[in-house]
């Protein structure tokens, strides 16, 4: 039984599944963590979501900001943009079972006995594990219901507020929490993100640092995260493991072993 964790697949389903076959992947033994933006701008979107649900409880995913728009776009056509590669999936026959079953995966995933959390874009240095899981379900649970759902779509874009404070409510609240596990790189040891900065750490905006830099609230908890591919996937602080290698640039796509660290790569050609 082996647990492996890949990066942003990003619709890019040929080389995850070239990777699969590479270590003989097996979902009646094996489990696939992914660390989210499992759609868009890639070649194959709508066949990526089928095949990961044919995975069942086989597949473990957090969700990224390319799949939170996704929902989105689906509530509201017209946030599409000109790169986006998401029409497919709206006009697909299953389509409300594929966009259901994302609804109903996490924002952070923790395994207890590895001592490892999962999510897209990190964790950040004013929350300990159990804030971020904690903080995650707030937003999970008015994504899971149909009621707030809408509301919560209509409200999600912004990089407002960009510190997080336990007084916050509502829409600044879940949009914050959003922003930590979706779409962060750069912030500053009280919380304060940069949210416009894609460059490498070395570029980092005056005052502001890469959030795996900065004292972490539970030092002994390994991280997995994705989102940043200007990284290229070279972190090198112990417990950081960075997945996103820039498949859907026409880079590589990188699955790890959980437990050894071994990774494996495929070039992406799309």
């Amino acid at each position: 039984m082996a647990v492996y964790a890949v990066g942003d697949i990003q619709g890019c389903l040929a080389p995850l599944q070239c990777l699969l076959r590479e270590v003989d992947f097996n979902p009646s033994q094996d489990t696939l963590w992914a660390v989210g933006d499992l759609v868009n701008r890639g070649p194959a979107s709508l066949d990526t979501l089928r095949y990961l649900d044919t995975l069942g409880n086989a597949c473990i995913s957090v969700l990224g900001n390319h799949d939170l728009h996704l929902l989105a776009a689906a509530y509201d056509p017209k946030r599409l943009r000109k790169s986006d590669t998401l029409l497919p999936i709206l006009q697909a026959p299953d389509r409300d079972r594929l966009l259901g079953n994302l609804r109903q995966r996490p924002l952070a995933h923790f395994d207890r006995t590895r001592g490892i959390i999962m999510t897209h874009a990190g964790v950040p240095p004013v929350w300990d594990t159990a804030e971020t899981l904690q903080y995650a379900a707030e937003v999970e649970a008015v994504l899971r219901c149909d009621q707030q759902l809408p509301w919560f779509l209509d409200e999600m874009y912004g990089n407002e507020p960009a510190r997080w404070s336990a007084e916050l409510d509502g829409t600044r609240r879940l949009r914050v929490i959003t922003n930590y596990l979706t779409r962060m790189r750069f912030c500053r040891a009280d919380g304060t993100l940069d949210l416009k900065s894609k460059e490498t750490p070395g570029n980092a905006p005056k005052g502001f640092a890469p959030w795996f830099t900065l004292p972490r609230r539970d030092p002994e908890v390994d991280i997995i995260f994705g989102h940043w591919a200007a990284l290229e996937g070279q972190v090198d602080i112990a417990g950081i493991h960075a997945l996103d290698t820039g498949c859907v640039w026409g880079n590589r796509l990188t699955l790890m072993n959980v437990d050894s660290g071994e990774k494996r790569h495929c070039d992406c050609h799309h």
